[in-house]
């Protein structure tokens, strides 16, 4: 597995190594060891799995009490991935990174207790699974808009259309009015 640290140092772009011939492939999506040296020691207790139609867009998502963090990837289709830094006392605080991920280049995204996160499906349709740290608390769930004036994410919007949005989501706080973590 390679590790990279993208622009907010805290957020890990992982590539698998594939083993694969013309019956089909191999890939290790995990090992708690290679995870800890290279992202930290933490324990995911909740396995999701969300598919999604093309032009969907879901988040920009987090938890401020039961902070969680998440390790994405996709294993049909393609999404663009967003984590944005809600902690205020992070170099990296209100700055976003993103990432293509596919069921072709196999990476997965390691997002931390502390951002917001969220994707949007290019292909036809997109099926999405990520590891947990911490439990759903419907309660505890804030929303950022996606398209946040300060934020400026450079979404790869299809046809430069409006995304397909959640109630919840097109009502998102701005980022500026939204909770923080210390």
């Amino acid at each position: 597995m390679q590790f990279e640290r993208l622009k907010i140092p805290d957020v890990v772009l992982m590539t698998p190594k594939v083993f694969g011939d013309e019956r089909g492939f191999f890939i290790e999506t995990f090992r708690q060891s290679e995870f800890e040296e290279h992202c930290g020691a933490f324990t995911f207790v909740q396995d999701n799995h969300s598919k999604s139609r093309q032009g969907i867009l879901r988040g920009l998502h987090y938890q401020l009490n039961q902070p969680q963090g998440k390790l994405v990837r996709v294993t049909r289709g393609e999404v663009f991935d967003v984590a944005v830094d809600m902690r205020q006392n992070s170099p990296s605080f209100g700055k976003w990174v993103g990432a293509f991920l596919s069921e072709v280049n196999k990476q997965m995204l390691w997002v931390p207790p502390g951002f917001a996160h969220g994707f949007y499906v290019t292909s036809e349709d997109a099926e999405f699974q990520y590891k947990c740290t911490d439990y759903y608390a419907p309660g505890d769930e804030v929303s950022v808009l996606w398209n946040d004036p300060d934020l400026k994410i450079d979404w790869p919007l299809l046809k430069g259309g409006c995304p397909n949005l959640s109630k919840k989501d097109a009502e998102g706080e701005y980022f500026k009015g939204a909770p923080y973590f210390d």
